[in-house]
């Protein structure tokens, strides 16, 4: 039995960089505004706020990719908000058209930098949620998971994704563990948009593992 409902979007972005400065050339202004709308979004407490910023936050985005298209931060920041967007009324996969967009965001991003962490990070995680026959890879997703961790300690959504994947192939101690680990960072970091999410996560694989022990 999956420990957690399976989705394709739970938490895939915003894994390592809090929130970024508007300095720079344009292009790195308009990615790091369109990356600040999407953390925005995630902290909203209304579905109508939350689509104000995903949908501003997708306009930086496209504006950043058009102005430069080798930009890899801009690619990502548009996939940013494109994901969200997709997940707005719950876990799931809401438009075949949309993922297939958010994924080319996605795999852009790692064309341009294939050291991209907060893009390695995304891509396990979508590797361990979604179904084999949409191409996940659990073993895969895992490994890049995993990577990312060793390479950014504060990885805070790598730690989630992780935990979760462990929790559904029974190795729940890890997966608290692993969990708790995220919460204690979100917390010291001050990540507002992953504190109440690492709670959930953290309170779901507890649950999971007394029944499994």
């Amino acid at each position: 039995m999956e420990c957690l409902r399976i989705s394709v979007f739970l938490a895939i972005v915003l894994s390592i960089v809090p929130e970024q400065a508007s300095a720079g050339t344009p292009v790195q202004r308009l990615s790091a505004d369109a990356m600040h709308e999407c953390a925005l979004g995630r902290q909203a407490h209304t579905r109508a706020e939350r689509i104000h910023h995903f949908a501003l936050g997708q306009a930086f985005g496209e504006e950043a990719v058009e102005q430069d298209e080798s930009s890899p931060d801009a690619h990502f920041a548009l996939f940013c908000n494109l994901g969200e967007q997709l997940r707005i009324d719950g876990e799931s996969l809401t438009s075949f058209f949309g993922f297939r967009r958010m994924m080319k965001e996605l795999n852009r991003t790692l064309e341009l930098a294939p050291d991209h962490l907060d893009a390695l990070s995304a891509k396990g995680t979508v590797l361990v949620r979604i179904p084999g026959i949409m191409g996940g890879d659990k073993e895969k997703g895992e490994r890049l998971l995993r990577h990312v961790i060793a390479r950014e300690p504060a990885a805070v959504n790598a730690r989630l994704s992780l935990a979760k994947s462990y929790c559904d192939g029974g190795r729940h101690d890890e997966a608290v563990d692993m969990a708790t680990k995220a919460l204690d960072l979100a917390q010291a970091l001050r990540r507002l948009d992953f504190i109440p999410e690492a709670r959930e996560v953290l309170s779901q694989l507890r649950a999971r593992a007394s029944k499994g022990n």
